[in-house]
């Protein structure tokens, strides 16, 4: 058995993040990484900012947003993430840490728009083991020294690998070249932990502290592990231990010690300079400990006072709990932590004269998401990264104070409050030379009164953006969308929907994921004939009494024919246009509006009007020699291209209220034939022109400067921190000195955000044009200079740079000169700025039957005078637009690519074709593209904006329908599919499709405190017992289950249907199954049944429930369509054991009920019990296809079992001996063949097939592994669906598909994929194809993708990887090559380039289902 893995659904979830220089050290930017993605954000002002009134005088600043720059996916799993600042270095480096010992060193190459590998280690060694082979115990984690110094990365848990990073000294003078030919890094060297004087096992966390000579690396550990239930035998068994880094010697002294801590020690976070020190994170106390001071430490809650014999201050007034916080510092002495629940609070340091930390200030400040990582975003901005719901970007600010509590206070009392704040000179911004006399408070210290009395600052935070995540996917269920076009019901495969559950706690959510547009079609004509089609505006005087809400509405719609046009007027209604200026004589080759709007431009083979709603105003007769085929307009430049490739140059000129068109001359060298031409406004101010040879040297000097500022700053910082620790120094000159640095600094940030905000991009006019030979040439406007030249465009070049900077760049990105007769046809070329304002141009071209996209970014290259100072690289996009049958011709100047804007509020570009698709980007700058191949083939397509279709669109059909449509906007299309989120505010568990009814039941749970105890009565019964504690007892979490029906139609709960579980009863399963019912004609009938677990404690056996209930039609109530619903209950009784896993079986229902699975027959709404069998520990997933059962045990693998209804006996047919942990099981049907697929906790797949007649089966009582892939997360839930059979770029169908079945998948990152069953033939060619991709494709961060997908075991096993499964995500990558880089690789693996385009295209099209 063979078969191919995919990912269509890239991961969501966000579990790193780091605020760096990432492009340049004058910005900064936030780089998240999640799973195997990594994403690099800029802040954005809000593109609309909300206007205030007029009576308010109130001025916000705009809210900044967060817009994708950049985005590489890696074949490893990012386990930590940091950031370092090299030497010499323009910009940041990113310290990537990989399990299990990995570690590569990256930054921006802005040469190649990619990230540039520096340094790779590998640790992964079985010496560093020593005997640890348990795989995924320990996680790599990896530590930079604030000053930048070294950095350290923890491994195995026992082993500190030390990575000491080149700095420059102070009193050596080394160029810059010098500089940059020295490695960044010096040697490493390995320090075990276990050698230490104090010997360090179990190490819980790892961190740098602040204010140090040396690099001082503290760390929190357990020698003598306990844990809750032996805190009266074994407490405060935590430790921490400070050991300075001599780099020069490679020695590491132990310089500080502290033991007995909490052992609910969890993570430690270093306090800035200069208060110093570190704070210690345990689950129910919060402790700061430095050096130079005593222990201060705090109980959050009365579980302290018998679990811990540390000295600790009750904390008054909070009751809370630490486990699950994350924490990110704000400022020297304000923390904000998020806690399990999503609150925030800020954590203010009260410290006195000697900076010693007196006391803890807790505020809760907000609710916010359950937080994976924080991130300080520059000033006043938190980034709260999350993987059980969406990212949020937040905006803090401090509460303005009270004016009562100045006012009250006495003259004398403000003096010497004041004079107490000027001496710290940390809570607030003083100047300590204001004081009369230091020696006085450092004498006598502060006054009790005063500190009571001073004011915390507060804080209040809103929400500016956020990131949208649909993982955790723990179930998934598919159903049919609610609302399809009748024009698309008649199928011939079937249209479905997934439904997936999202979040945890208050995050929960139901996600609605649609992979395909769905067009909600307003009205249809039949047009026969028309080949292309244009909608215009009208005169701007007859739309000034129209509504605010139809402004811009579309007046004209022209449809083209072979020998002549059509002009409609759209109204209320849509009727042609007898008498007007249009030309309808003539086909039209292109009509656009142009003036602003104001007039309109038709063109025609031979000629061009300009209009004035239906007033022409001007015939311009064109003296060509061969009809005009093509046509690209940029407001007021007007572009025409000729049969024979003549160009025609023409501007719109406007003088009082006469416009006229005139004809401009083309300086253009007659090299060879243009066959492509596209003009582009450019709003970017990207597109920038080098005037001179001294402008670019200006800008690397600016830039030096900047970059050798922050050092100098930070030298000059750390001297006089020296000198405040050791020296005599004057301190208010100090001060004074910082102040006046941190004012100047604002004030020229000010300026240059003041400069930024007022220039406004004055916009540039560019033309490109494609040659016969395949190169590209931009040209400025209107003078025709020539910018930018590339050779070989047609090719698909990875890096496309002009050919006066080829010698600047190494040959692996330039191609070579070929001949014309290899070179790929161009049919099309657009430059279109994406993103709001174009602020993210991209230039797309459809060469021969493929799409290359290009980003554009700013490069200073070439000093030359003229040439344009950008570079074009390749973006990976997946899109397979040809049709099927490669002898389908494509028209040559047919315009596919159709730039759209504001439909529904989206802007982007429509491809049109045998295979169309919508590509849109909005503010936050991430190109999504999405199909519609639900009516077929699209030859042409326009937007449409009319009172009856307000911000829609129209296309023409395969079979000659124009279909006007608007775009459904209860979905988000922002995001990889269209997605819908319907926020539950509890933790949703699973959900289930209900055909009959067309509904869904969510079962989900709400958590609230335990306060009851459940015992044994000495006759068998429970008995409840309240339990009784003090106010500060935080009492233990448990979940509240229900099941609710929600309606498809608008994903509401329906009234009256909600059916709650009793106390201490978890749902364990829940499935719609077909069972035996007189009732119906085929003899079955769908119920919904559910399996739960009454879970009370260990000292009650476990019990369930076996529940089966359906879903019946009712008369609704008045005014509420939804309570057409209701649930009736059909079987409801407890069961011996807890019912842990459920499905059908020809009819039967199929039960794992403690250690049994019984087969049960419903009768007389009872259950009749009719055949069972012992299996193994704990059953908790099951799946049945026809007579056979598989199985999933928690620890002892898969099981298939057998049902013969004839003789009523269930029987074990074959089992896997080996222990694995199950986290899913799933079925894998290729026609006759049937294999079973197993995800374990190592984020495996593993496929088993039954074959008795082999040896190592014993007869067929062993399963045999077949295959095996690692996927890279963890997966709860398939789905099998039959191949589809039909192609949207032909009529006919597959019937040999339909007996293939995709098994799909969704996993706790939020991704989805597929695995597809695939014959030997196919899996020879792609398995060679795979080496070759991994030998010859660059791999970001120097990894192997043969490693990423590879079994995974947690303990050496006697059993060879089988493989056996191919990595789609690789092969994609093939069509990103060149076409020579793939002529040459298929030649290598002897076959051709378009038979493996042909598999990828057929596999594609196969799978591509809702």
């Amino acid at each position: 058995m063979y078969a191919l893995s995919k990912t269509l659904h890239p991961p969501t979830t966000v579990e790193r993040s780091v605020y760096c220089n990432f492009f340049n050290n004058s910005q900064k930017n936030l780089v998240t990484a999640g799973v195997n993605q990594i994403r690099v954000y800029r802040l954005v002002a809000e593109s609309k900012p909300v206007e205030k009134e007029s009576h308010t005088t109130e001025t916000k600043s705009a809210k900044q947003k967060l817009e994708c720059v950049a985005d590489y996916e890696l074949c490893g799993n990012v386990s930590s993430i940091e950031s370092i600042s090299l030497v010499g270095a323009a910009r940041d480096a990113l310290l990537l840490c990989f399990e299990e010992a990995k570690l590569s060193l990256c930054d921006y190459d802005p040469d190649t728009d990619d990230l540039k590998t520096i340094s790779l280690h590998y640790f992964e060694d079985a010496d560093l083991e020593n005997g640890c082979c348990q795989r995924g115990l320990h996680h790599s984690e990896v530590r930079v020294d604030p000053e930048g110094r070294c950095a350290v990365m923890l491994i195995y848990g026992t082993h500190l690998i030390v990575l000491p990073f080149r700095k420059e000294s102070p009193s050596d003078e080394i160029d810059a070249t010098s500089c940059a030919s020295k490695s960044p890094i010096m040697s490493t060297y390995i320090i075990d932990l276990r050698t230490l004087d104090e010997r360090v096992t179990n190490v819980v966390d790892i961190q740098f502290l602040h204010g140090y000579y040396e690099p001082t690396v503290l760390i929190l550990y357990e020698p003598l592990p306990t844990w809750t239930c032996r805190v009266a035998v074994r407490k405060d068994t935590c430790s921490i231990v400070a050991i300075s880094l001599n780099l020069q010697d490679k020695t590491h002294p132990i310089i500080w010690s502290h033991s007995n801590l909490p052992y609910d020690c969890l993570r430690t976070f270093p306090v800035p300079k200069p208060i110093g020190g570190v704070i210690v994170f345990a689950v129910n106390s919060l402790l700061y400990l430095n050096q130079s001071f005593p222990p201060y430490g705090v109980s959050l809650n009365s579980l302290t006072s018998f679990n811990t014999e540390f000295l600790l201050k009750p904390q008054e007034g909070v009751r809370m709990s630490l486990d699950c916080a994350q924490a990110e510092f704000i400022d020297n002495d304000k923390l904000v932590i998020s806690l399990k629940g999503g609150e925030l609070y800020v954590l203010t340091l009260v410290i006195d004269s000697m900076r010693a930390v007196r006391s803890f200030h807790l505020d809760k400040a907000a609710a916010s998401v359950l937080t994976t990582c924080m991130c300080m975003c520059g000033d006043n901005y938190l980034f709260l990264g999350s993987r059980l719901g969406n990212s949020l970007l937040l905006r803090y600010q401090e509460k303005k104070p009270e004016a009562s509590s100045s006012s009250d206070a006495s003259p004398g009392e403000e003096q010497r409050k004041e004079k107490m704040t000027l001496a710290i000179g940390l809570v607030g911004s003083s100047d300590v030379s204001k004081l009369d006399d230091l020696d006085e408070l450092e004498v006598y210290g502060r006054d009790s009164q005063a500190v009571e009395s001073e004011d915390i600052t507060q804080f209040m935070f809103e929400v500016c953006d956020s990131i949208i995540n649909i993982g955790p996917c723990g179930q998934v269920e598919m159903g049919e969308p609610a609302f399809l076009s009748e024009e698309f019901s008649h199928q011939e495969d079937p249209d479905l929907e997934l439904v997936t559950t999202s979040g945890y706690g208050k995050n929960g959510a139901i996600s609605i994921l649609q992979r395909q547009i769905r067009p909600q079609v307003v009205t249809t004509f039949e047009l026969p004939g028309c080949t292309d089609v244009w909608t215009v505006l009208g005169s701007p005087d007859e739309q000034q009494g129209s509504d605010e809400k139809l402004a811009g509405s579309h007046a004209f719609l022209l449809l083209s024919r072979a020998d002549s046009s059509m002009v409609l007027e759209t109204g209320q209604e849509i009727m042609e246009l007898d008498h007007s200026g249009f030309c309808t004589d003539a086909p039209t080759v292109h009509a656009a509006n142009i003036g602003n709007g104001r007039y309109i431009v038709q063109v025609g083979p031979n000629a061009i009007w300009l209009l004035k709603g239906v007033e022409r105003i001007q015939h311009l007769a064109l003296d060509v020699s061969s009809p005009v085929v093509s046509c690209s307009l940029a407001d007021p430049h007007v572009l025409l291209l000729c049969e024979d490739g003549q160009l025609l140059h023409l501007v719109l000129s406007v003088q009082g209220d006469d416009p006229t068109l005139s004809l401009l001359t083309t300086k253009l060298h007659q090299k060879s034939k243009v066959i492509a031409i596209n003009l582009y406004r450019d709003t970017s101010g990207l597109f920038v022109v080098a005037s001179s040879e001294s402008e670019p040297s200006a800008t690397t000097t600016t830039e030096a400067t900047e970059t050798t500022t922050p050092q100098q700053q930070t030298e000059e910082g750390v001297d006089d921190e020296d000198d405040l620790l050791y020296g005599d120094s004057d301190i208010s000159a100090i001060t004074s000195t910082w102040q006046k640095q941190e004012s100047e600094k604002e004030e020229k940030k000010e300026e240059e955000e003041e400069e930024a905000e007022g220039a406004d991009i004055q916009p540039t006019y560019w033309a490109v044009i494609i040659r016969a030979t395949g190169n590209l040439e931009l040209y400025s406007l209107p003078d025709w200079q020539l910018c930018f030249l590339v050779k070989n465009f047609a090719t698909g070049n990875k890096l496309l740079i002009d050919s006066m900077q080829a010698a600047d760049l190494s040959a692996s990105f330039v191609a070579p000169e070929r001949s014309t007769q290899e070179v790929p046809f161009v049919h099309e070329v657009m430059l279109h700025g994406f993103g709001v304002n174009g602020s993210q141009p991209l230039l797309m071209a459809r060469v021969h039957d493929e799409l290359y996209i290009y980003k554009v970014f700013s490069h200073v290259g070439s000093k030359a005078k003229g040439r344009l100072q950008v570079r074009f690289k390749r973006r990976s996009h997946g899109l397979i637009i040809r049709p099927r049958d490669r002898e389908e011709k494509i028209p040559e100047n047919k315009k596919w690519l159709r730039p759209f804007t504001d439909i529904s509020g989206y802007s982007g570009v429509f491809i049109c074709g045998s295979y169309p698709h919508w590509l849109i980007m909005t503010q936050r700058g991430t190109l999504r593209g999405h199909p519609m191949a639900i009516d077929g083939t699209i030859p042409c397509f326009t937007a449409f904006h009319n009172v009856n279709c307000p911000k829609g669109f129209l296309y023409f059909s395969s079979n000659e329908e124009l279909r006007i449509c608007v775009l459904p906007t209860h979905l988000s299309y922002d995001a990889p599919w269209p997605v819908r989120k319907v926020p539950l505010r509890c933790t949703p568990h699973f959900v289930v499709y209900h055909p009959d009814s067309k509904t869904y039941s969510v079962v989900s749970s709400q958590q609230v405190p335990c306060t009851q105890l459940v015992r044994v009565a000495g006759d068998g019964e429970k008995e409840i017992e309240a339990v009784q504690k003090d106010d500060r007892f935080v009492f233990p979490i448990m979940n509240k289950f229900n099941i609710q029906l929600f309606s498809p139609v608008s994903w509401e709960p329906i009234p009256n249907t909600r059916f709650d579980l009793e106390e201490w009863e978890h749902v364990m399963c829940i499935k719609t199954i077909n069972l035996k019912s007189e009732g119906t004609l085929s003899g079955l009938k769908g119920y919904v049944v559910v399996g739960t677990n009454l879970n009370y404690n260990e000292d009650v056996s476990s019990r369930g429930k076996l529940t089966i209930y359906d879903v019946i039609d009712v008369v609704p109530e008045p005014g509420q369509p939804l309570t057409k619903n209701k649930i009736k209950v059909v079987y409801n009784k407890e069961q011996k054991g807890p019912v842990t896993a459920l499905d059908g079986v020809q009819g039967f229902l199929v039960t794992a009920i403690g250690q049994k699975v019984y087969i049960w027959q419903l009768k007389d709404n009872d259950l009749a019990g009719i055949a069972f069998i012992d299996t193994q520990i704990y059953i908790h997933k099951m799946e049945a296809l026809k007579n056979l059962i598989i199985i999933g045990d928690v620890c002892k693998s898969i099981s298939v079992l057998r049902y013969q209804e004839d003789m009523k006996v269930l029987s074990l047919v074959s089992k896997d001996v080996r222990p694995l942990a199950v986290y899913g099981v799933a079925y894998l049907v290729d026609e006759t063949s049937l294999a079973f697929i197993v995800a374990d906790k190592l984020k495996n797949f593993l496929v088993y097939c039954y074959q008795p007649d082999l040896v190592q089966s014993q007869g067929g009582q062993r399963l045999i592994r077949k295959a095996d892939i690692n996927i890279g997360s963890l997966v709860n839930a398939f789905f099998r669906v039959k191949c589809r059979v039909s192609d949207p770029s032909t009529s006919k169908t597959d019937q040999s598909l339909a007996m293939k079945h995709i098994t799909y998948y969704v996993t706790l990152d939020g991704s989805i994929g597929y695995l597809l069953p695939i014959s030997e033939s196919l899996y020879r060619r792609l398995y060679m194809l795979q080496k070759m991709l991994i030998q010859q494709v660059q791999q970001t961060a120097g990894l192997n993708p043969k490693a990423y997908r590879t079994c995974q075991t947690e303990f050496r096993q006697l059993i060879n990887i089988q493989r056996n499964i191919i990595d789609g995500d690789l092969a994609w990558k093939y069509l990103a090559l060149t076409s020579h880089d793939r002529a040459e690789m298929a030649k290598r693996i002897g076959t051709t380039s378009h038979q493996i385009e042909d598999d990828l295209l057929e596999i594609d099209r196969c799978t591509c289902h809702f």
